[in-house]
């Protein structure tokens, strides 16, 4: 029984080791296959597939069916007038319609949904590009908070054995009682700190989840996010600047289905079937006619040449958005860079401070060890040291987030 209990004991203190390690890919990967959005647009994309279909069969054969039966009975004189009625009538015919086009119109309107797609097919890959820039945001602030969280842990665990050691000293009267109330409160300090941020954590990590649409509460390791800074296309080959070279081409292929509008339009019919009033050998009446019909636009107040002007008013719209975006995206990217050379700048000189206070805080231990430390040098050494650990992951998080600020830019 006692063999089972310490075997209990030893796996649930294992645990914790056993915490499934994520890495930024699978947060990434599941935010991609739950995403409404991408669904959203690819179910578009596939409605206008057979929107293109419909188009094509709408300029086939087209073929229908019709019957129209009337008795109007008249009575010792009393009824509908038989000259307009006929008494009665039996309509039953089959009716084959082309309407005619020419094949560049066709191609003009098949051009439209081609260009609906491309559109989506880019709002796909933006979509994408603002998730994982959402995503990577979000796993760097969580990954920041853990790794705060495990240097947390384990100050606080190595101040409470100092601790420990300056209460069997105080108490031995080589250190005086104030000194040790001082350094308590440095160590109930470290204490609330790591509830804080452990709490920080957990909810940085429910975020996480929430953002990838994951219902896991587990808690999971996260690994170091690999980012280096990706190799950038110029303005006019990126996604972002693809919108406006696809609605350039949309606007282009409206102005010609404009003018198309106004071409002549022809349609044929044949039909075949029974047409009779019954009044003569109604026997005879099985027959079939052929029809012709020509639509020729005369004038319609220069309705024409106002939507051609609406175009025009658009295309220039269009121009200026593109020259904005052209501008702020060399400026974005200038003003990232900037940044991130500083920011690297930076954090070599804050792991030189760290290295310096670290040191600082390590003479002052052994120093406490021999009873020979001043306590209040001692806490002023680990809250110079904590800053600048505190500085050096804030910063190391700076840069991470300011890499994934640039490779959002990267399609």
């Amino acid at each position: 029984m006692k063999t089972l209990y310490h075997l209990l004991l030893l796996v649930l203190l294992q645990l914790p080791s056993l915490a499934q390690t994520r890495t930024l890919n699978d947060y990434l990967q599941q935010a991609t296959t739950n995403s409404p959005l991408l669904n959203d647009l690819q179910q578009q994309q596939a409605s206008n597939r057979i929107d293109s279909l419909r188009l094509r069969a709408g300029y086939g054969l087209l073929v229908d069916g019709s019957s129209n039966n009337l008795y109007a009975p008249n009575i010792h004189g009393w009824g509908y007038d038989e000259v307009i009625t006929n008494g009665a009538l039996v309509n039953a015919v089959v009716t084959v319609r082309k309407n005619f086009t020419g094949k560049q119109n066709l191609n003009t309107q098949l051009r439209a949904i081609t260009l609906q797609n491309q559109a989506l097919d880019n709002n796909a890959v933006r979509t994408i590009q603002d998730l994982q820039r959402t995503i990577t945001t979000q796993y760097i602030t969580t990954y920041g908070d853990l790794e705060q969280l495990h240097f947390t842990e384990e100050t606080a665990r190595l101040l409470r054995q100092e601790a420990s050691l300056l209460k069997r000293m105080t108490d031995s009267n080589i250190y005086r009682q104030t000194d040790y109330l001082a350094f308590l409160v440095t160590v109930q300090q470290q204490e609330l700190s790591l509830q804080q941020q452990e709490l920080q954590y957990r909810n940085d990590f429910a975020t996480l989840n929430y953002l990838c649409g994951m219902v896991d509460t587990a808690a999971a390791d996260l690994a170091p996010p690999q980012l280096e800074v990706a190799a950038l296309p110029d303005a006019a080959h990126s996604a972002f600047f693809r919108q406006y070279q696809i609605d350039s081409l949309s606007l282009r292929n409206r102005h010609a289905l404009v003018d198309y509008a106004y071409k002549p339009k022809l349609s044929a019919f044949v039909d075949g079937g029974y047409n009779s009033s019954l009044q003569l050998t109604p026997y005879k009446h099985f027959g079939s006619s052929v029809g012709l019909t020509v639509s020729v636009p005369i004038y319609d107040g220069h309705q024409r040449r106002m939507q051609h002007e609406q175009l025009d008013i658009a295309e220039k719209t269009r121009l200026g958005y593109q020259d904005f975006f052209t501008r702020q995206y060399n400026q974005q990217l200038a003003q990232l860079h900037q940044q991130l050379a500083g920011t690297q700048a930076l954090l070599a000189n804050i792991n030189h401070q760290v290295k310096y206070a670290e040191g600082l805080v390590n003479i002052n231990l052994k120093l406490l060890a021999t009873g020979d430390a001043r306590i209040p040098d001692l806490v002023i050494a680990l809250d110079n040291y904590l800053t600048a650990r505190n500085l050096l992951t804030q910063n190391t998080v700076s840069r991470l987030q300011l890499i994934a600020q640039i490779n959002y830019w990267n399609k």
